[in-house]
């Protein structure tokens, strides 16, 4: 199976080639960001895959903040365009977990971190993030953990 970064290369030629603007312009996007972590002082060049799949989350992340902040400003257009980005970005993506995955992930690592409270959450937190990096996104995560720990207090 190719990695992310022969997927990216492999799709960008084929974006070009086919005239699709937006894909062209969110791989290089992609592309790009991954670069900028790359150089930046103090990290590991070149990254590995979950970097790159760090990167991609952080570029959602984004784009879902974008989105509503232009919708508060009464500009569908640009969230449009942003949730458009979003669709494409989430292709190089592992295949997300579906709400009752994600629920049992994080009944899992509370029972194994021994969580009795909220107050509790970091050691969950600790435990899930690296098992769901990319599958789930950290909202999504900490929300159900929050919501799963406030049931046993």
């Amino acid at each position: 199976m190719a990695t992310v970064r022969e997927r990216l290369d492999a799709d960008l030629k084929d974006a070009m080639r086919s005239k699709n603007e937006s894909a062209t312009s969110v791989i290089r996007m992609i592309k790009s960001a991954v670069k900028y972590k790359e150089v930046e002082p103090g990290a590991t060049s070149p990254l590995d895959e979950a970097g790159i799949l760090q990167v991609i989350g952080t570029l959602i992340k984004q784009r879902r903040d974008s989105i509503e902040q232009f919708k508060a400003g009464g500009r569908a257009d640009l969230a449009e365009k942003e949730e458009q980005e979003i669709t494409i970005l989430q292709k190089y993506l592992p295949q997300q977990l579906t709400p009752d995955e994600l629920r049992a992930a994080v009944q899992a690592a509370i029972s194994e971190a021994g969580a009795k409270s909220a107050k509790d959450m970091g050691a969950v937190m600790k435990l899930l993030t690296p098992k769901l990096q990319g599958r789930a996104e950290g909202r999504a995560i900490s929300e159900e953990v929050k919501s799963q720990l406030s049931k046993l207090s």
